[in-house]
């Protein structure tokens, strides 16, 4: 039985030295989000704190990153507008950035689906709320991109949901925003 350990053990250490680490070039790469309501919708972008990719060889196996909430802001807007709903996204209504300044995504599973494209789950942290969540990525050269529905009320930002509130009628924010990442490492 000794043996037999010693043998899975130095086999899981030959494959975790394959595994290599490769930076996001946070300059180089953007994440933009996509939140829908009745009337229309906005979007904009979350600056990359820090973030990595794992690699088996050409193989995507894992991987990590921490978004800078205190950047998020829209891009459809301009002037008072846009300053309106940047300050409201940051507030308690929605991220409240000041005491949650970071959200992450873990990845803890990733099954490739075809050549460079993969089924990847990760635990999801908004407000210090964690879940997990499926997306597909993406990965071509030192390039990769994701797509991501993200919903909110699981993460405790309520600010108009119909998941929370009542006859909100055309003022309902719906729960589902999406998260487009374009990377490169």
């Amino acid at each position: 039985m000794k043996r037999l350990t010693v043998i899975l053990v130095a086999f899981a250490t030959v494959t975790t030295m394959n595994a290599q680490k490769k930076d996001i070039k946070k300059d180089d790469s953007q994440v933009q989000w996509k939140g829908y309501k009745v009337t229309g919708s906005h979007e904009g972008t979350i600056a990359i704190q820090s973030g990595n990719l794992v690699f088996d060889g050409e193989t995507l196996t894992g991987g990590s990153f921490v978004m800078d909430m205190t950047t998020i802001g829209s891009t459809d807007l301009s002037g008072e507008y846009k300053g309106k709903l940047d300050g409201h996204l940051k507030s308690d209504d929605f991220f409240g950035v000041e005491k949650y300044p970071t959200s992450q995504l873990v990845f803890t599973d990733v099954k490739a689906t075809g050549k460079n494209s993969y089924e990847v789950t990760g635990d999801l942290t908004i407000k210090s709320t964690t879940h997990p969540v499926t997306f597909t990525m993406s990965v071509y050269g030192s390039k990769a991109t994701a797509n991501l529905k993200v919903d909110r009320s699981k993460y405790d930002v309520r600010y108009g949901s119909s998941s929370f509130f009542d006859n909100l009628q055309d003022k309902v924010i719906y729960d589902e925003f999406d998260i487009i990442a374009d990377l490169q490492f």
